[in-house]
């Protein structure tokens, strides 16, 4: 392969898939493939991991049950299963752990989202800060 047709096959920067989404409280890795609130994992399964990934994609935003099929599952076909609200109880117990399965929204009739906000997070490694870090970001010595 020429370096021209390997440097056509990467993506551009404004193209690539960001590693971390953060969702409130929730902040999901891309290369882990799992959630984590503070310093502590959920433990979530590949298919869990991919629903959260694609709500956190669009905050508050609605999806219904056959967008998820087609963007989580890639079945463009109406399953005679309830797979998708099996995956969604089974993120919600998980995320109940911390108090936060009210931000799985069911939207009867019309599908789920996720109640967080919709403006990026910053990603949050812990939430204690020392104060040297403080005065290390106001500038103080």
């Amino acid at each position: 392969m020429s370096s021209i047709a390997a440097y056509n096959l990467v993506p551009d920067g404004d193209a690539l898939i960001p590693r971390f989404r953060e969702a409130g409280d929730l902040t999901l890795d891309l290369f882990h493939r799992d959630g984590r609130i503070e310093d502590r994992w959920l433990g979530l399964h590949p298919r869990e991991f991919e629903l959260l990934w694609r709500l956190a994609e669009e905050p508050q935003v609605t999806l219904s049950r056959e967008q998820l099929l087609a963007d989580v599952w890639r079945i463009m076909y109406e399953p005679e299963t309830n797979s998708v609200a099996v995956h969604v109880a089974r993120v919600r117990a998980k995320l109940a752990g911390f108090d936060l399965a009210h931000i799985l929204v069911t939207d009867e009739n019309r599908g789920y989202f996720l109640d967080v906000p919709a403006e990026p997070g910053v990603f949050k490694f812990s939430n204690e800060t020392s104060e040297h870090d403080e005065n290390e970001v106001s500038g103080k010595p």
